[in-house]
């Protein structure tokens, strides 16, 4: 199979294997996931500098089992970047941290397809700096998904929008490339985890309470009975969500794609709309919707005070 050496940012890669198959349906090989990251590097970095890393790889296709890898494999380069983390469990792991393309094409030769971020940055990595809800449809994880099954994520989404915006947050969405959206709130460091997760955790109750019969915070899916379950379980430390535009393992090689809220409206919208072969006549069109969320951070303080009023007045001083 062809392999070809480049330098990239300085550093001399051997990329190998480029003509191997990694997405049988639509005939995509591992050449064109490299090709695909290098270009997309410049609007894809600034969403996971300086973020601890899990690699999720297939170095034989989608068509093989992947695995997820946390710590930093030993044959990597010196300058694949990483950082020393504590377990929860006990121990450290060492996350890889990439910030340049060629961190990038190096990952992606070693069959990275999907890079999942931590919602807190490597230097106070106990202070998240994100708020992620998780909206997948209910059903089996690989059925397709149908238009009323969206819809009902649409409308998860959409209702979560109007809550945390009340609270003064600014949500943004984007679609996962899988199954459904996540909505992610950008944070200004300094709580911890915490009272992150508190804060996602009452204000999903609080959205399940306004729509009962479509949407549930209820754990159990036996107990979801077709509504949307408003995950927010990952708000906690070392807990990753996928990054906006990291490729997924599903036929089409769809990837993560932020969105404008207007977007949600569109008929033809669905969770792997865009794809590798797709996604830069959007940006074509239409720049990274998420280009300035760091600097739409806000304190979680005043949004917790306002989201307790919020409670107070829907459900009680007691219940709050």
């Amino acid at each position: 199979m062809p392999s070809r050496t480049e330098t990239i940012g300085g550093h001399e890669i051997e990329l190998s294997n480029l003509d191997k198959v990694y997405f049988p349906d639509a005939g995509i090989t591992k050449g064109e996931v490299i090709d695909y990251y290098r270009e997309i590097s410049g609007t894809l970095l600034p969403h996971i500098e300086d973020r601890p890393l899990t690699l999720q790889r297939f170095p034989d296709g989608i068509a093989d089992e992947g695995f997820y890898q946390r710590d930093r494999p030993g044959h990597f380069p010196e300058w694949i970047e990483s950082v020393r983390l504590d377990k929860m469990g006990g121990g450290t792991v060492d996350c890889v941290v990439c910030g340049d393309e060629a961190g990038l094409a190096y990952l992606a030769d070693q069959g990275t397809l999907t890079f999942h971020a931590w919602l807190s940055r490597r230097d106070r990595p106990r202070e998240p700096d994100r708020i992620i809800f998780d909206l997948d449809p209910p059903g089996k994880h690989e059925d397709p998904v149908d238009a009323e099954s969206f819809g009902l994520v649409l409308e998860g989404a959409r209702a979560l929008r109007d809550l945390v915006g009340d609270t003064g947050l600014e949500p943004h969405v984007m679609t996962t490339g899988s199954r459904g959206l996540h909505v992610v709130v950008p944070l200004e460091r300094g709580p911890g985890f915490e009272q992150a997760r508190a804060f996602a955790r009452d204000a999903a109750d609080l959205v399940a309470r306004r729509r009962p019969d479509r949407l549930t915070t209820e754990q159990r899916k036996a107990k979801r009975k077709g509504r949307l379950y408003l995950d927010c379980m990952r708000n906690a430390y070392g807990q990753t969500g996928v990054a906006p535009y990291a490729v997924r393992a599903r036929a089409g090689a769809p990837v993560a794609t932020p969105l404008d809220w207007d977007e949600l409206g569109r008929s033809d919208l669905g969770p792997r709309s865009y794809a590798v072969r797709n996604v830069f006549r959007r940006l074509g069109q239409r720049p990274d919707p998420w280009e300035t969320i760091a600097e739409r951070a806000r304190p979680l303080a005043p949004a917790r005070e306002r989201l307790d009023e919020l409670r107070r007045s829907e459900i009680g001083e007691e219940e709050a």
